[in-house]
């Protein structure tokens, strides 16, 4: 093809990465480009701001690649009657997956299925086809006792076991990480679900029978690679509990099913569930056996959830599930946007499941199987995230395995540690939550949830590991509120700020922003009559009237603070009566603390 046919199929200009980066040069004006254009996860792992195309990449599928995810919804109402409705109502609306949240998990968040019973069992699934979905249980510490349940309900209603698709969800590991669980004998509980798995597969069950649940570590707060890590480990540790009950190596691997959460960051979710199926390849390799793809359970992040202004977590949720159906999850759990206030409606039930039906079925993401291969940047991340997952898993072995890490108390504070700088970035707001630390809207109206009270969690026993307890990232901010509507309560008046402007508004419009939606992040509002007065200008404003004003609102008895980073003027300033400098990168959850104490 000449230069000229070639330019009319393809007119736009195709510089090199050279040409690019002269140009990305030449805006930055001298400014570091590491710090301007690459970000950082809180693995360390650096993203570039421009990847190439990587042609010999490879497809990392499911078990059914270029097939629909299965819709999975939740069922949680305690009472038996009303979780039948809506199982049938999620089922009948597009549903093809249900979750049976049994009540003491952790999941079920104070709700759940109270009862292992078989008639309570049989009333929560009443009316529904077990042989025409895919069911799997969310279990409590007492996975057993369910998982046997549930398969005499099976039986009793005389399915073939060999076609029903159900994962048992027994969990290993993840009774021994949740709050107020008395310390348990390992070998006793390792033995009592092999004996349960055995049992099971006599009766012609095929599994999965245990489930890697990596939602414990992700609330905790951990980094996308020690979720992997862990995730790795578990495994690990759940396949030679499996092996020392006598079942074989390749049986074992195909006993297991993960869980894995996914928040709105879409570009790590989709490269966390196409590093974790490269790994359990790699951990699979490393045994000497080629098993079948892992099934992997997506459910959108309960940490990224938020109490206030809600309706953003249907915005967060579909970004998760777009993640989760491309990264390829043969399941996806979209939770309610309501799923933090109490137990979700059927409004936000049928907005959960048709998150999925509309990616599905209107932007037909799963007509491709794998549509992150050869995208540079995924790739680099997918692969970066699996050295990384591996390495902080071969420290896990180090340390003689997760259970020995974990009596020990050696993951647990790496975790913390991650959490710790994650919840510094969301107080400074370099991660921001929309609506809550960012944007928040004090006149919102809350949606609505059921009537119906959350149990309370047993009190915290003394065990032999140190729990993982979740968290949700926008709890403190959430807590500033609470106080202000508290104020609101006691006095009919929300705390107050006075924003003092100085200046032309078109030099200080951003600054003023900034400010009012900071304040307005902890509650309080914009008035002009509060004890707290803040300056608000631009940097010559503050040199040429700062001083004068802020000696000003002093002398009428205004506690005085300003918007800006503190400079050469800080002195100056403190002296006329600043007491407090506001600024991008400020804690603001200690910040806003303060406001509420003086804005009344």
């Amino acid at each position: 093809m000449s230069d000229a046919e070639t330019a009319f199929v393809n007119p736009f200009p195709n510089p090199s990465e050279a040409e690019w980066r002269a140009r990305v040069d030449s805006v930055l004006k001298g400014g570091d480009f590491t710090k301007k254009l690459v970000s950082r996860t809180h693995d360390g792992l650096s993203i570039q701001p421009l990847y190439a195309r990587r042609a010999e990449a490879t497809l990392v599928t499911g078990a059914a690649p270029g097939q629909p995810w299965r819709v999975m919804c939740r069922v949680d109402h305690p009472d038996a009657e009303a979780a039948a409705a809506q199982a049938r109502e999620d089922l009948e609306g597009g549903a093809d997956a249900l979750a049976l949240a049994m009540a003491g998990g952790r999941s079920a968040r104070g709700y759940g299925i109270a009862s292992d019973r078989l008639a309570e069992l049989d009333a929560v699934l009443a009316g529904v086809h077990l042989d025409l979905i895919r069911l799997r249980l969310d279990l409590a510490p007492g996975g057993p006792v369910h998982a046997l349940a549930i398969a005499a309900l099976l039986e009793r209603r005389k399915l073939n076991p060999a076609q029903v698709e159900i994962d048992f969800g027994m969990d290993l590991i993840g009774a021994l990480t949740l709050p107020g669980q008395p310390p348990g004998d390992w070998g006793g509980i390792a033995a009592q679900l092999g004996e349960t798995i055995l049992a099971l597969k006599a009766r012609g069950f095929r599994g999965p029978f245990l489930t890697v649940d990596l939602r414990p570590w992700h609330e905790a707060g951990a980094s996308e690679g020690q979720e992997l890590a862990a995730a790795l480990a578990s495994g690990v540790l759940s396949l030679r509990a499996l092996e020392a009950q006598g079942m074989a190596l390749d049986e074992a691997f195909s006993a297991l099913s993960f869980i894995v959460p996914v928040d709105a960051d879409q570009f790590l979710g989709i490269a966390k569930l196409r590093a974790l199926r490269k790994l359990w390849a790699k951990a699979a390799a490393a045994c000497g056996i080629t098993p079948a793809p892992a099934l992997i359970h997506a459910e959108t992040s309960w940490r990224m959830l938020t109490r206030r202004d809600s309706h953003v977590n249907i915005l967060r949720n579909t970004i998760a599930a777009f993640a989760a159906g491309v990264g390829g999850a043969e399941t996806v759990t979209v939770l309610p946007f309501t799923q933090a206030l109490g137990l979700p409606d059927a409004a936000a039930r049928r907005l959960a499941r048709n998150t999925s039906i509309v990616l599905m079925e209107e932007a037909g993401l799963w007509r491709v199987a794998d549509p992150a291969a050869g995208a540079g940047g995924y790739e680099a991340l997918t692969d970066a995230l699996a050295a990384k997952a591996w390495a902080l898993f071969q420290e896990i072995e180090s340390e003689g395995g997760l259970l020995a890490s974990l009596t020990g108390g050696h993951l647990q504070s790496r975790i913390a540690a991650t959490a710790a700088a994650r919840a510094k970035a969301a107080a400074t707001r370099r991660e921001p939550i929309t609506g809550t630390s960012e944007f928040a809207d004090l006149a919102e109206l809350a949606p609505a949830v059921l009537d119906v009270p959350p149990r309370t969690h047993p009190a915290a026993q003394i065990s032999a590991i140190a729990p993982l307890v979740s968290h949700r990232t926008a709890e403190p901010f959430e807590a500033l509120r609470d106080r202000a509507d508290a104020i609101l309560a006691a006095t009919g008046q929300r705390p107050r700020v006075t924003l003092v402007t100085l200046g032309a508004l078109a030099d200080h419009a951003a600054r003023l922003a900034f400010t009012r939606n900071l304040f307005e992040a902890g509650g309080i509002e914009i008035a002009g009559d509060s004890p707290l007065a803040c300056l608000v200008g631009s940097d010559a404003a503050y040199a040429a009237e700062g001083a004068a004003s802020a000696a000003s609102l002093k002398a009428s008895g205004k506690i005085v603070w300003l918007a800006g980073r503190p400079s050469e003027l800080e002195a100056a300033l403190r002296t006329a009566g600043v007491t407090r400098f506001v600024f991008a990168g400020c804690d603001v959850i200690e910040c806003l603390g303060n406001a509420l104490e003086l804005a009344r």
